[in-house]
């Protein structure tokens, strides 16, 4: 097939101004089959991408092998930096980490180890899935790092513990399974503000609609990551919450009692469906390119306001600024 003359690879393939459009773009870019790609592919990919880019178009290169290299690309390169993100940290990694890391928590929801122990796992792959999807452009230092996986683990650790400990004495067993997500709830809205701190105290970049920069923000920062709070745990909620009842009635069938030993494989394999839906739907809550009208900034930060219209010409500035959210 033969490639038509006005596709441009770095535009998105459906329109990401509605949410239908950014859940299909979603669905593809975070298709799990992209994490188990050899890099050397992976970089062969980026290498057609840039070279269809700059007009390098290699001879016999069809539609399709441009649709492959271009979704390989955003699934496994930063779109701030262009650097290879590490494998487990992708969100095209979130179907198979989470299904396997939310199946053990909410099997092993009755031992204070098996609470402990799975609770750390998932803060250490929440805090790698946070730092490879930050905003870039705002630097955070390995002390930065530390703080926030240790304060978000040990928030977590501590929440479910609590509740853990109090619904085990006044509630009913079914209210003991949610301990997993309200700790998990708790720590995504510690770990990811710390995780990206430096964007609130320093600023996120805001461009115009064309990518020019124009200032910086926190109040900018401050939506987007609680944009993200918000779409991380809608992301795990389904799963966590309707899977305890669903296995509350199950496990008290005769059948499902004489097979316990496949209650955790039951149980990732139910969260991989679930997750396979959420990843692309919490992703496609808010746009990635995320809008602050410029009206804000006036009000509330009057100096990035007049570094904006520094960087206007005739001090006409654009309704709306736009910066990278992150994921």
């Amino acid at each position: 097939m033969t490639i038509e003359k006005d596709f441009d690879i770095t535009k998105p393939l459906w329109d990401l101004n509605t949410f239908y459009g950014r859940w299909r773009h979603y669905a593809w870019v975070t298709n799990p089959m992209s994490c188990f790609v050899y890099q050397k592919d992976i970089l062969a990919a980026k290498q057609l991408y840039d070279d269809y880019r700059i007009g390098k178009v290699p001879i016999g290169t069809t539609r399709e092998q441009l649709l492959r290299a271009k979704n390989l690309y955003e699934s496994a390169f930063h779109p701030d930096t262009g650097e290879l993100q590490n494998v487990f940290g992708r969100m095209s990694f979130q179907v198979p980490g989470g299904m396997a890391i939310t199946g053990a928590m909410l099997q092993f929801y009755r031992s204070t180890t098996g609470v402990v122990f799975w609770q750390w796992v998932n803060q250490s792959f929440n805090a790698l899935a946070n730092y490879t999807n930050r905003n870039a452009m705002s630097p955070i230092t390995t002390t930065q790092l530390g703080t926030a996986y240790v304060s978000a683990t040990a928030a977590a650790m501590i929440v479910a513990m609590g509740c853990k400990s109090y619904w085990g004495k006044h509630a009913n067993p079914l209210l003991a399974r949610y301990v997993p997500f309200v700790a998990v709830a708790a720590a995504n809205c510690v770990n990811i503000p710390l995780m990206r701190q430096n964007e609130i105290i320093q600023g996120v970049e805001l461009t115009d609609e064309n990518g020019k920069k124009c200032t910086q923000s926190r109040i900018a920062a401050a939506k987007g990551i609680s944009q993200v709070v918000i779409s991380r745990i809608v992301m795990c909620a389904p799963g966590m919450c309707i899977l305890p009842v669903i296995m509350e009635r199950l496990e008290k069938y005769q059948w499902m009692q004489r097979i316990k030993v496949l209650h955790a494989p039951i149980q990732v394999l139910l969260c991989g469906c679930f997750l396979t839906l959420m990843v692309p739907t919490a992703c496609a809550l808010f746009p990635q390119n995320c809008p602050i009208a410029t009206s804000t900034l006036k009000r509330w930060e009057p100096a990035s306001y007049e570094l904006l219209k520094k960087n206007c010409e005739n001090n006409e500035t654009p309704e709306y600024l736009y910066f990278n959210k992150g994921l």
